[in-house]
């Protein structure tokens, strides 16, 4: 399960061992990954606080959340449509897509998915490849919903992976593209957030670990490129900030990811297990002054600890 491993060998490989209770797992996980002992009975680093919150944290509403398209309407319930990009559709099979009806640009996503090998971006609809977009959107959709999640995330199991397709947002790539604004929230209080930019799909971008008020903060994710260009604070970034703390409000952890484009904000997704908690900081000490920053209150509805 080590980086030599491709990530589908991987997963295979954490499939054949599903068998495994999740605790379990999880520690064995975090010590390959971090290569330290996982502390569930006093969780201190954020790593920490993140397997202990996906080990004993349940609620229903998360599961809505984590599905791209599901996720739509929890953002309408909490009167934000304006920033939902435009869906053209929602589909079980790629046999079910018309092509002909789709604009020339456009973005094809895993309704479960995440990272790079998750999501197409279409730029010119009459250069697809078509047969092998066909076998990546089918090895999605064929994805058993009786699978447990790789890394123990519960709200992924026992759900359908679809094919969603949305509008392709242009962005200026001599600004940095399309810069994604990810807000960690505590009970919808902004602690820190990331800002990526840069981004080459399924390969690298730039990314910044930022203080509330929108200071670039003296640490790197080790595992990921450092965010080299300078990335001035939007003019809408209080109402960036407020939108993503009205959707996490009701959560004690989670991350919200949004975009600005000259001043139109569009939401991204919603994750609550970051890296899966196996991400690593430079300085290490990070990891734990990020973690001082989330508090739980154990004894709130969903805690099954």
């Amino acid at each position: 399960m080590g980086k030599l491993l491709s990530r589908s060998l991987r997963c295979k490989i954490l499939y054949f061992l599903s068998f495994i209770p999740d605790i379990q797992m999880v520690k064995l996980q975090y010590r390959m990954k971090i290569g330290k002992v996982l502390n569930l009975k006093n969780p201190k680093r954020f790593t920490e606080k993140l397997q202990f919150y996906k080990l004993f944290y349940r609620d229903l509403v998360m599961k809505q959340c984590v599905d791209k398209y599901d996720v739509r309407e929890y953002i309408e319930r909490q009167g934000l449509e304006n920033i939902l990009n435009d869906c053209f559709g929602v589909f079980d099979s790629p046999d079910d897509i018309d092509f002909s009806k789709l604009p020339n640009k456009f973005v094809i996503k895993d309704t479960l998915g995440g990272g790079g090998n998750s999501v197409v971006i279409i730029k010119d609809k009459s250069k697809i490849d078509m047969p092998r977009l066909m076998k990546q959107m089918q090895a999605w959709a064929n994805e058993p919903s009786d699978k447990k999640h790789p890394g123990r995330e519960w709200v992924y199991d026992g759900r359908k992976h679809r094919i969603i397709i949305e509008k392709f947002i242009e962005a200026d790539l001599e600004k940095g593209g399309l810069i994604d604004y990810k807000f960690f929230c505590n009970y919808g209080e902004t602690k820190f957030l990331y800002v990526v930019a840069d981004r080459v799909l399924g390969k690298a971008a730039g990314l910044g670990i930022f203080t509330p008020d929108f200071k670039q903060m003296p640490v790197t994710r080790a595992d990921e490129s450092p965010l080299m260009r300078k990335i001035p604070m939007p003019e809408n970034y209080e109402e960036l900030k407020a939108i993503a703390e009205r959707l996490a409000k009701p959560f004690p952890e989670a991350r919200i990811d949004l975009y600005d484009v000259e001043g139109k904000i569009y939401f991204g997704e919603i994750t609550f297990y970051d890296g899966s908690g196996y991400m690593t900081f430079t300085p290490d000490e990070y990891d734990t002054i990020l973690g001082d920053m989330f508090t739980f209150n154990t004894y709130d509805k969903g805690w099954q600890k």
